[in-house]
């Protein structure tokens, strides 16, 4: 039954190029772009953490960064187990921000700005006048 379909859909295909190629690169371009945002992003980081008296380079090694972002915003190291659950790490991830937010004088709207537009709000904050003032228990 199916066999005297086979020659109609060989003709339609006839012609047709299926091949798909990818090359998966940015080119020079959006390498150099992406390379930019990556130190800006570095010096920013590197910035915050100085800023609250952590060291600089903290923000180079992977999930120690956590760590002491966690500890700057003033929330419990134990959090860091809580970012890997979805859905409820975007709860968590607010909640750093808002935490960061307040001690570094800024109120919650910043901290909403820290969660949603990250990269901004960091080089506002590291380059900005804020100064880190802790904890206001």
């Amino acid at each position: 039954m199916i066999t005297h379909l086979l020659p109609m859909l060989q003709e339609s295909a006839n012609g047709v190029n299926f091949e798909y190629s990818s090359q998966g690169s940015l080119g020079p371009v959006g390498t150099i772009v992406l390379l930019g945002v990556v130190v800006v992003m570095i010096a920013a980081m590197w910035k915050v953490f100085t800023k609250a008296g952590e060291p600089g380079w903290a923000c180079l090694v992977p999930i120690y960064n956590v760590i002491v972002y966690l500890k700057i915003s003033g929330k419990p190291v134990w959090w860091i187990i809580l970012f890997i659950i979805p859905f409820v790490n975007f709860i968590i991830a607010l909640l750093v921000s808002l935490g960061l937010a307040k001690n570094f004088g800024k109120g919650g709207g910043f901290g909403v700005g820290l969660w949603l537009l990250g990269p901004i709000f960091l080089m506002i904050l590291a380059f900005g006048d804020a100064k880190f003032v802790g904890q206001k228990s």
